[in-house]
């Protein structure tokens, strides 16, 4: 495909200025009914806009310093499951309000005793008439406290095989019978919970799809997931991008450090790697495929990527890089802070005005980004199998990971 974006006067910009014209300050709901929070999307919820056409909207609302409505999992992960397996009933009750941000969502897929073998889950939905019962829980549940509703995997049927037997369901966050426990990470944030779930009743009307196909969407999810995590925010998507590091950089004069120019010229390759890889991926789904592997070496990418961002970040600062609150000095852009704000960093603007907290935040959160959604040893097990076709790990074909091999001492 053609990667060359159309000049300033093409009128496919024009279209998208003019209605910032005429919506200087837009709400979520603005957004969504002009199409412009998912523009890839066919109407009505979208503009079936081509790969060139959504990287424009993109461009000229960021120049516009319009921010779509923050609410990563519901647009990105459920709103997908939803319209390729939900009722039409789910799409009109739930859809619009994903889009414009008024119900904010999370996900309730990870369990404390799975781990990455996701499929391995234990929280259990017994049909009673025309309701689930929901006994277990849920863990790494980003936002969760903050959640009206939840997209969650819980298995059906006990008797079945270990990728069978599960449903994905609708989950409310304010029902009776769940609670949550809040987890702390080392930036003192708290973007993540623990989830229980105590005869919790769900009816039967929030599964999507049919009983027993959970995993089969799930894996969707977890594909537009991946997608989702790697773009070009160095934070799973959000943050400062290599792009803004690299700005400040320039204005700060030549990098006279051979080491740190080096880093910073394989930083601009990394970038620009992702970005193309970015319109590949995006290609696919607008020509309606399912995100395959190409989505795990994009997330493989994107994880380090951001891991080396926050690193050069630090290492500009030379020794003082290891105070709290340190990093390279100047302004990044108002998109670039949409990362998590709940952490005591954001004071340490006041000892430093020069640089932004977003930095040493970063970099401190950055360790979690070859674990999160999916840890750097899985997608390159997806990658070795599915796009290599390298033989299935150990005991796969009884449905044992190589740690339970391990663990049970079963033959290898």
């Amino acid at each position: 495909m053609d990667f060359d974006l159309p000049p300033a006067d093409h009128p496919a910009r024009a279209k998208v200025r003019e209605w910032i014209a005429a919506n200087p300050s837009p709400s979520g709901k603005d957004m969504a009914e002009a199409g412009y929070v998912v523009p890839h999307w066919p109407a009505p919820w979208g503009l079936d806009a081509s790969p060139i056409e959504q990287l424009v909207i993109d461009e000229e609302l960021d120049e516009a310093g319009i921010r779509r409505p923050s609410n990563q999992i519901g647009i990105g992960w459920a709103a997908p499951t939803i319209l390729m397996a939900g009722t039409p009933e789910q799409h009109e009750r739930y859809l619009p309000k994903i889009f414009s941000g008024e119900e904010f969502w999370c996900q309730l897929f990870s369990e404390p005793d799975a781990g990455s073998d996701l499929a391995n889950l234990a929280t259990r939905a017994v049909r009673d008439g025309d309701e689930y019962i929901i006994n277990g829980s849920k863990i790494w549940s980003s936002g969760a406290h903050h959640a009206q509703y939840g997209i969650l995997i819980a298995r059906t049927d006990p008797d079945a095989p270990k990728h069978k037997g599960i449903s994905y369901f609708i989950c409310p966050m304010d029902a009776e019978g769940l609670s949550m426990s809040p987890i702390v990470d080392m930036t003192t944030a708290h973007s993540f919970n623990q989830v229980f779930f105590d005869n919790v009743r769900i009816p039967a009307s929030l599964r999507v799809g049919d009983e027993g196909d959970g995993w089969r969407l799930a894996k969707v999810t977890l594909s537009n997931e991946r997608v989702s995590l790697s773009s070009a925010g160095s934070l799973w998507g959000v943050g400062p991008s290599a792009e803004d590091l690299l700005e400040l950089v320039r204005a700060d004069g030549e990098l006279t450090d051979p080491v740190l120019r080096d880093q910073a010229a394989k930083l601009h390759i990394e970038a620009e790697l992702m970005r193309l890889n970015r319109l590949r991926t995006l290609t696919a789904a607008l020509q309606g495929k399912t995100p395959g592997p190409e989505a795990s070496i994009q997330k493989i990418m994107a994880d380090e990527h951001g891991q080396h961002v926050m690193e050069l970040a630090k290492a500009l600062a030379g020794a003082d890089g290891m105070v709290a609150g340190s990093g390279p000095a100047g302004a990044i852009p108002a998109r670039a802070k949409s990362g998590p704000t709940e952490n005591k960093f954001q004071a340490l603007a006041n000892e430093r005005p020069a640089v932004d907290p977003m930095w040493h935040y970063g970099y401190l959160f950055s360790p979690a980004l070859t674990l999160g959604g999916g840890t750097f040893a899985v997608q390159r097990n997806i990658v070795a199998e599915h796009v290599l076709g390298l033989p299935r790990e150990p005991n796969a074909e009884k449905g044992m990971t190589w740690s339970e091999a391990r663990r049970t001492k079963s033959p290898v």
